[in-house]
């Protein structure tokens, strides 16, 4: 996870997010590797990180990464809402629209 090459450090980061989904687990160093490349949008780790969040036990996470539980939790939801009131306010724009022609 520490190699220069972008594309190969990618491969060991899919390596750990296969890890969780498979054992449910993770050991310290590699909680650690993840939590050091961090979340993002940018992030190579940002899908490792998802799984271990989505297939470790919440009770088996360190710290730092029960609060990334919670803070995604939180962002999806938001974006779920967000998604939603877009979808309903151009439905009432189309409807609106209509009316007028």
């Amino acid at each position: 996870m520490q190699l220069q090459d972008r594309a190969q450090r990618g491969f060991a980061f899919t390596a750990a997010g296969t890890a969780a989904r498979l054992n449910g687990e993770l050991t310290p160093d590699l909680f650690a590797a993840l939590r050091a490349e961090g979340p993002g949008r940018k992030s190579i780790a940002e899908y490792a990180i998802r799984d271990t969040l989505t297939f470790v036990p919440f009770r088996q996470l360190p710290p730092w990464f029960k609060w990334q539980m919670v803070r995604t939790t939180v962002q999806d939801k938001l974006e779920y809402w967000w998604l939603r009131t877009t979808d309903a306010v151009g439905d009432a724009w189309r409807v609106l629209r209509r009316r007028r022609s």
